[in-house]
Parts: C-alpha cells; structure tokens; sequence
C-alpha cells in the first residue's frame, strides 16, 4: 500500500513538474524544416537515445544555432560517440547538447584549435569558464556534420535538467510535424511461472496479428495459465521521412485496468544500459528486432517505467475468459491499439522450457571465477540479471564462452596465460572477439608478465591472437615531389585490417600538424587553412602505430604556394 502512494506521489509531482515545464524557452537549432532520424528515448545497442537526431537533408556545415542564452560550458572533440560536441550551460539549470559537428563557429573553433595544437592531440575534452564564451539565444555555434560514430550527416541535439538527465525536447515545444500513427511489427507473450504457458507452451509465443478495419489489431485468440506477460514490437514515424523511430508511451490493460505504462520523458545515463534488461535480448540478438517486455523483472529499475500492478504480470485462471490491450502513443497523441483476447485453460504442455543446465552455473548476486585451460574468467557481482546456467570451454587458444543472447550489465574480464609463446612473440598477442565472419576483432588487451587480459560486456567466442602486419598509408590527392597549391587539404588513407589503428602523428618540416581521423572511412585529413605550411617545399612525415605496436611510417615531400 505505501509503494502504491509513493507511486501516485511520484506519478503526480511528475505530471506537475511537466506542466512547469518551458515551453517557449528554447528553440530550433536549425533553420530548416525539422525531420527526425531518431526520437528521444529510441532503443539503440545498450542504451536509450537522449536527444532527437535532426536530419540535415544530406548536407555537411548548415549552421547551428543557440536554442537560449547560456554559455559554453563543455567541449568534446573525440574519434568515437558524439564525435565534435557542444554543451551549453543556461540561466533556467538546463543543459542543451549539440553533437556530430563538423566545426564549431568562430571564437570556439580558433579556441579548440589552439588548446589541440598546445597539447598535439586531436581528441579533446575542454570546460572553459562561464565568461569566457557566452551565447545569445540565435547564435551561430557551430556547423552540422557527420563526426563521431554518425552513420549520416545530422545534429544530434539534447535538453538535459540541473543533474545531466536527458529530457525529450519535445517537452520543451521542439515541435515535429507527425500525422502517423504508430506501428506494430510483433506481439508476444511469455509464460512465467514454472506452471504457466501460452498455446500449451512454456516458452515464448509470437501471436498472430490481424488488421482491423479501423486501423487497429487484434491477435488469434489464445488459450493461457498461469503467470503472464506480454511484449510488443513497435516503432513510430513521422512526416517527411520514413525512418522508423521509436514510441512515445506504451500501456497495457488487462481487463479494463491499467497494469503497465511507460513514457519516454526523462532518463538517467545510470540506468539506460538497463535497456538490455527490458528488451528481449536473446530474440533481439538471433533476429534484430527489439521486444519491449511489458512487466517489470527483478534487477530492472527503469524510471522511465511510470505505472504498474504486479510487474505488469497478469495471471491467467483456469475457465475464466479476459482480454489483454496494449495502445501505442505517439507524442503527438497519434494511436494504435492491439486486443488479445484470452481463454484460460490449463492443459498437458506440449512444448516445455529448456533448462540448459550445465556445469557452471552462476548467480547474479555473486562474484564468480571459472577456469577452463589456459584461460580464466571473473564475472563480478550483479553483472547478469538473473542466476543463469553458462556453457563455457576451452581448446587452445580458443574460449567459447556461452553465447551473446545473455546481457551482461558489469564487465567481465577474461585472462590467458600467454607463457608458451616466445618473448618476441608476446608483444604482438591480443584477445580479441571473434566476430560474425569468424576473424578476430581487437579488445583492449593489458599486459602482466605473460598473462594478457580483457574487460568485456559481451559473451561470445575470444581466442588470442597475433598481429605482425604494420599498417598500411596511401596518400589520396597528392603524389610525392608534386605541387599542390590549389589542395584545401592532404588527404590519406591509413589501414590496419588485424588489430586495428591505435594511433597517429603527423608533422610538416618536423612540426606537428592536426589532423582529423575518420575511423568510418579510414582517411586522415589535415586542413591548410591551419597555415602550417611554409612556401614552396614541405616535408611530410605520418607515423601510424597499430594496437599491439606494430607501426608504419611515411614520408612525402610536396611543393606548395600560397595562392
């Protein structure tokens, strides 16, 4: 009865708070016609989305803007994630975060350019003080890109409050033009209990959906006991594009009451790993679509989860008819509903759980330690979800380490001992994921004595393996002893097919010079608007090291005039 309360407390002071919200402060960061390739809240590969993407109609450098007066009070230039990030601190507590940018504007770009010329390194992370850069609501502060993990060209943009919790803009009145409803792709129920099923199965059942005329569905009827839940796959569109995106709201009924409802309205960085706990893991990683599990497990605290009566769990009797309703939302108050209608019979099962009991068998709330041969594997306290049987072994140089359909919340690390390889052979040995076709892909390896080990969140199969191929640098648009007044840049090309690029240096007539790595395309940039360059001859000189240290150097002269 108290968490009831506390959760009608909780469900108010959040009803209150948004309608407190300000909804003319901020406005759009670009000014073109905004279209989304991702909503806030969307499922991505362990997290949540904390902002809304912005496409930017397949254009680099479109200017972005202040969305309010503030000032800058982070900025992040990294290979990897937000790529060239903005965050601006305002007067009202929030945070507004601007990411994938090609450049940042004037005083800001000269800045940045300075501090990772003083330091020699791209990759950057500076807090200026409050009066070094302020900004007026409508500001130029930078230009949209692609950098950082961006599969496209677009403007990745956040609102977070006081604590650095990201808040869905569309709170804010970012409006989105959206006439769509939202779509159903599967629904699924899940028996619970050791003595619940579905269709006279314990495992899993994808349900039949059929179109109604109205626009919405309805499932085969089901005959189920027991303890039950159900799932959802569903995603969202809005005008002017056809990206699907993720929902709003979902609720679920059972009976005409409410017994589940989440909102994607608000998250903390903390909890969003614990996506891979709501989502059906296992069936997203053997076919690629995200279930929504709607019931709440043990070791599952989603804030993002506003309502529910029992979990979520309805428990189905034996003779009594009753109907489960699930209604998709959109933000802007677009539709969809799902009716299964269910008959509760307790039957001979036909299809039973499968156990999977092996040997090792690890609990949640335990650290555990496994050696099988050579290697050695530690899976810290509440790394999984639940006590789950594991199938471990080893041969050689090989760990088949169960298999990816189980989340891990914490790293494990993983350790081999490497002794029966030869010294000169030890510095050039790496664990590494065997990926899909079947070749290794590098895990940041540490080095004690000879036993190498990983932190990894992923089962799988690892075996160690060895890198001796330096990496590889092919100039792109300039050739060796040639002239290249009219260049905007040098462009080169840098590969390491093994274990990847680690690091880079490059200088012109043995100063350093900043260059801009685009892992996604394997090409090294550098930009003479820097002025580095001397007139006529210049001396190139790139060094790429790879993970395990193996590394290439190359050099090129180039003649060049200042046109």
């Amino acid at each position: 009865m108290k968490k009831f309360f506390l959760l009608l407390f909780l469900c108010g002071f959040s009803l209150i708070a948004q309608k407190n919200l300000p909804t003319d402060y901020f406005s759009n960061p670009l000014d073109i016609p905004l279209i989304l390739a991702g909503n806030f809240g969307e499922l991505r590969s362990n997290h949540f989305h904390s902002g809304l993407d912005f496409k930017t109609q397949q254009k680099r450098g479109l200017p972005i803007y202040a969305s309010a007066d503030g000032y800058v009070k982070r900025i992040k230039v990294s290979h990897y994630g937000y790529g060239k990030a903005l965050y601006l601190q305002h007067p009202n507590g929030y945070i507004t975060v601007y990411a994938h940018l090609q450049k940042f504007a004037g005083a800001i770009q000269k800045y940045v350019k300075e501090q990772q010329y003083d330091k020699e390194e791209y990759e950057i992370e500076l807090f200026p003080e409050a009066a070094v850069f302020s900004v007026l609501k409508g500001d130029i502060i930078g230009y949209t890109g692609n950098s950082g993990s961006s599969g496209g060209p677009h403007l990745h943009f956040e609102i977070r409050d006081a604590s650095s919790r990201p808040m869905n803009p569309l709170l804010f009145g970012i409006d989105i033009p959206d006439s769509k409803t939202p779509i159903i792709n599967a629904i699924f129920a899940y028996p619970i209990a050791g003595d619940a099923q579905v269709n006279r199965s314990q495992n899993a059942v994808k349900l039949r959906l059929i179109r109604q005329k109205d626009g919405s569905y309805r499932t085969e009827r089901i005959s189920a006991f027991g303890k039950i839940g159900f799932g959802v796959s569903t995603d969202d569109q809005q005008d002017g594009a056809s990206n699907k995106n993720g929902a709003y709201k979902i609720s679920a009924n059972y009976n005409g009451s409410e017994v589940f409802k989440i909102i994607f309205d608000k998250f903390s960085f903390a909890e969003t790993r614990y996506l891979n706990r709501f989502i059906d893991y296992g069936y997203y990683k053997k076919n690629r679509t995200r279930v929504q599990k709607l019931f709440r497990e043990s070791n599952n605290p989603l804030s993002v989860i506003v309502d529910e009566s029992e979990s979520g769990y309805v428990t189905i009797a034996d003779g009594f008819s009753s109907v489960y309703t699930i209604e998709v939302t959109d933000f802007k108050g677009n539709k969809v509903s799902v009716t299964i209608p269910i008959e509760g019979k307790q039957e001979e099962i036909r299809e039973t759980k499968p156990i999977g009991e092996t040997i090792d068998y690890v609990y949640f709330d335990q650290s555990n330690s496994i050696t099988k041969g050579k290697f050695s594997v530690y899976i810290p306290s509440e790394s999984l979800y639940e006590n789950t049987y594991l199938q471990i072994e080893s041969n050689a140089d090989t760990l088949r380490l169960h298999e990816d359909i189980v989340p891990l919340h914490k790293n494990m690390t993983i350790s081999v001992d490497a002794s029966n390889y030869s010294k000169s052979d030890m510095s050039k040995l790496y664990i590494g994921k065997v990926n899909y076709k079947g070749a290794p892909y590098y895990n940041e390896t540490y080095r004690n004595g000879t036993r190498l080990s990983i932190r990894t969140r992923t089962f799988g199969t690892y075996v160690l393996a060895m890198d001796t191929v330096p990496p590889k640098i092919t100039p792109l648009n300039f050739e060796d002893e040639k002239w290249i007044s009219k260049n905007e840049t040098l462009k080169l090309k840098i590969e390491d097919d093994v274990s990847g690029v680690s690091s880079y240096r490059a200088t012109i007539n043995g100063k350093f010079i900043l260059t801009e790595y685009d892992y996604k395309k394997d090409v090294l940039v550098y930009d003479f608007e820097d002025n580095i360059v001397s007139e006529t001859e210049n001396k190139l000189k790139i060094i790429v090291v790879d993970n395990v240290g193996n590394s290439t150097t190359f050099e090129a002269t180039f003649f060049r005039k200042q046109l």
